[in-house]
């Protein structure tokens, strides 16, 4: 059940290191970079996974999927996709909603092998790992949103923050 602790250590990490690193400088540093940089190392760590526990993966697809394990090598690479995609600051607002349909598109998948108990990530605990999958869901979707897509009170987004 670690893994949503990665996750969000993995997306908050940055940004909490360079807004310490501005209150303690008494500085005023736009951490939205950062904060990026954190949702594109969350989809590095979660891309790897695709490749590493294959097998684990391919059975939160329903038995009537067609090539489980090929499904979920090719959104492994999209999910690195969108990590570049953070990482390219012209890219990152298009990359942002992206990530928002990828993790909607997603979401079903968690709730199939949450209700069949498949022992990958914390789905075998069953529906009650849905208590905590799903607000780590609108967290990522949340910070995704903000720090990539919406647009900041001068009008510009993060892409023209960089």
């Amino acid at each position: 059940m670690t893994t949503p602790l990665i996750l969000l250590v993995l997306m908050t990490a940055p940004y909490l290191i360079v807004s310490a690193y501005a209150s303690a400088m008494k500085q005023q540093i736009d951490g939205r970079n950062a904060a990026v940089l954190g949702a594109g190392l969350l989809f590095v760590f979660t891309g790897v996974g695709h490749f590493v526990e294959t097998d684990s993966m391919a059975l939160m697809l329903p038995p009537w999927v067609p090539y489980r394990a090929s499904l979920v090598y090719a959104t492994g690479l999209l999910e690195f996709a969108i990590a570049i995609g953070f990482f390219v600051p012209i890219t990152r607002r298009a990359t942002g909603w992206i990530a928002i349909g990828l993790l909607v598109l997603f979401f079903p998948i968690n709730v199939y092998a949450a209700i069949n108990h498949v022992e990958m990530g914390g789905h075998g605990w069953g529906p009650a790992y849905l208590l905590i999958r799903t607000p780590l869901q609108v967290i990522i979707l949340m910070w995704i949103y903000w720090f990539t897509v919406r647009a900041t009170k001068t009008g510009h987004t993060n892409q023209d923050a960089a």
